[in-house]
């Protein structure tokens, strides 16, 4: 692994940058579990709260899950309570998020202690067999065994007692998540049915909801993680038929992204000079329906 490639995804940027919090991130634990678990006593996962944990997110606090950066993030959990992040909240006193919040918290986390990690877009296969649920994981880089991991700080005991989940979430392995080129390839190749990705309970699923990922993906590859809903560029329309010249484009990027840290100049390049992959000054909010600025 290259020092620079390390050195890049160590450093907190953008929607990872704790900003005027900082200080709150400086004398957190330097081992990964220690902060998953910091992170799933900050944050509940809002659709199942009432079910999981016995709780309902009220109305004046849904808005929460459109959160994008960090110190939005941090800003507020401090608004709910006033305590450090090492301090556990009560369940009705956790940011209502969803998998991206979890994953980009333990991100910044991780980055403030100058270890490199980065958010990552794809499907797990642990929630829905035999469904390939849009998901986001954290990977993060164990120098030990020089390698990268994906841990899924969203699976706290609760999660995995629920979903009878039993590989470890600190270090998912990468057939229960498929990264969004990995789906994109199985897609394509005919090793998976593009109908059973996406997100089964609203029926929204197939190729364009994978080539979507792809788009998400790279962008946090370049250290933009967005929300999973927003839509810019060359993303396709829901339940879009792709065209032969989307197909390739699609082909393209996943081939780039199948290896980022092999391709690693050549990600950060196709994002920036790419209008169809960059990030705009105003995204569309699918769940809200409306364009927002990030």
């Amino acid at each position: 692994m290259r020092p620079s490639v390390l050195t890049y995804y160590a450093a907190p940027a953008g929607m990872s940058a704790p900003g005027r919090y900082a200080h709150l991130f400086r004398d957190l634990p330097r081992d990964p579990g220690a902060l998953v678990q910091l992170v799933q006593r900050l944050i509940v996962y809002d659709v199942v709260a009432p079910e999981f944990y016995h709780v309902s997110i009220p109305a004046r606090r849904q808005g929460e899950i459109h959160i994008r950066p960090v110190e939005g993030i941090v800003h507020a959990l401090l608004s709910l309570e006033d305590r450090p992040l090492t301090v556990a909240r009560p369940v009705n006193r956790r940011l209502a998020g969803r998998c991206h919040h979890f994953v980009l918290l333990l991100v910044a986390m991780l980055r403030a202690q100058g270890m490199p990690a980065r958010a990552r877009s794809g499907f797990g296969s642990y929630f829905n067999p035999p469904y390939f649920e849009d998901h986001w994981v954290c990977e993060y880089w164990n120098d030990a065994e020089s390698r990268w991991m994906f841990a899924d700080p969203q699976f706290d005991q609760i999660w995995r007692t629920n979903l009878k989940v039993d590989h470890d979430i600190l270090d998912v392995p990468r057939d229960r998540f498929l990264v969004a080129s990995e789906a994109w390839t199985r897609c394509r190749t005919g090793g998976a049915d593009p109908g059973r990705f996406g997100i089964d309970f609203v029926k929204l699923r197939g190729l364009w909801f994978v080539a979507g990922s792809l788009v998400r993906d790279l962008a946090a590859l370049n250290k933009v993680e967005m929300l999973p809903w927003d839509m810019w560029g060359g993303q396709p329309g829901v339940n879009e038929v792709l065209n032969e010249q989307q197909l390739a484009f699609f082909d393209d990027l996943a081939a780039l992204t199948r290896d980022p840290d092999a391709s690693f100049e050549a990600v950060k390049a196709r994002y920036e000079q790419d209008d169809r992959l960059r990030v705009p000054a105003s995204v569309f909010n699918s769940l809200l329906q409306r364009m927002e600025t990030p």
